[in-house]
């Protein structure tokens, strides 16, 4: 079990009707939105896919997935997704979406190797996105564009719900800023990543750290990305690795920052090659998505996961993700978080 956090002094702002209320104010303006502004439309997605194709997300490639036999296809086993970052992907070549559109979809994950605490639940919910683009996309200023109009978004939402609710006070910058995380490392030498990003976020409010995936100068990972879906390998024109990143906030509830979103450029077949061998994955070349990627099956794209339960959490000023979303959550953290003032569902 993680740690809890213990904010002090701590009064939730809202009952659990308006709680509830707020929720789907957040839901249904924020998808709408995010819509908009990347000219995205919904599909729907699978809860599970079958197991060997290379389609689950593998996360940064140690979690498990929950697994289980299906009787009609003779006990071939399926898996239930961590994300749905390589299935948008085929599906952005089965819809024949053009350049400059995409796709969205409620996704629904179980993550089972999850150390719980305030931001870290058993399920996982979030605004799963995928857009295809051209070769000519691939660069750090598409990425920045597209992170910026993602963060307009999210502070738009917010504006709603501080009106809506005007106990809630709006706490976002007007402006995301962007670092690498090789220039993060050359700022704070001696800290962990995690106390780099709460360094950075408690100073700038709103950041997009770049490049999450490969190594940087001290040999060490900023964090784990699977080699196969975000491209944290190809040298942008900043002369750095990576097209890829996180957008985190400095959450004042909890005195940390806090991850919203992890995103990115998708990896291409050159940067495909390169992370398997890198990361010594060279078998899954042979997989089904690997293959249609390899083949020139499927588009360029860019995409990624942004936490429905997390960013309703911060837009209604909540301790605990379990304000928030019903999970399992053991009894002594229940008790504990109870005694704090946070109530879990």
């Amino acid at each position: 079990m993680g740690q809890i956090i213990k904010p002090l002094h701590y009064e939730p702002l809202l009952d659990t009707k308006q709680t509830e209320q707020g929720i789907k104010l957040i839901k249904d303006f924020f998808q709408q939105n995010l819509s908009t502004e990347l000219r995205l439309r919904r599909v729907t997605a699978p809860l599970f896919v079958l197991k060997g194709l290379g389609i689950n997300d593998d996360l940064n490639g140690v979690e498990r997935a929950v697994t289980f036999p299906i009787k009609d296809l003779g006990d071939a086993q399926a898996e239930v997704v961590h994300s749905l970052a390589k299935w948008k992907r085929l599906s952005l070549a089965e819809y024949r979406i053009e350049r400059g559109y995409g796709i969205y979809t409620d996704m629904n994950a179980i993550r089972a190797d999850e150390e719980l605490d305030n931001l870290h639940s058993l399920y996982v919910d979030q605004w799963d996105w995928e857009a295809v683009i051209n070769k000519e996309d691939r660069t750090l200023a598409f990425l920045k564009n597209i992170v910026e109009r993602i963060y307009a978004a999210i502070r738009r939402t917010e504006y709603l719900t501080c009106e809506t609710y005007p106990q809630l006070k709006p706490f976002l910058p007007e402006k995301i800023h962007f670092i690498h995380a090789e220039e993060l490392l050359k700022m704070y030498p001696d800290k962990t990543p995690k106390e780099r990003e709460d360094a950075i976020c408690e100073a700038y409010g709103a950041v997009f750290v770049i490049g999450i995936g490969g190594k940087l100068s001290n040999g060490e990972k900023h964090d784990g990305r699977a080699p196969d879906y975000d491209d944290w390998s190809t040298v942008a024109e900043n002369g750095r690795q990576g097209l890829n990143g996180d957008i985190l906030i400095w959450y004042p509830i909890l005195g940390r920052s806090f991850e919203l979103s992890s995103m990115g450029i998708r990896v291409d077949k050159e940067s495909l090659l390169r992370q398997l061998k890198i990361e010594g994955k060279e078998e899954r070349e042979q997989l089904y998505f690997h293959q249609q990627l390899l083949n020139d099956r499927l588009p360029l794209s860019i995409g990624g996961g942004i936490g429905q339960s997390r960013l309703c959490m911060v837009l209604l000023h909540k301790a605990h993700i379990g304000e928030i979303q019903a999970s399992i959550w053991p009894d002594d953290m229940r008790r504990e978080c109870k005694s704090l003032g946070m109530n879990l569902i």
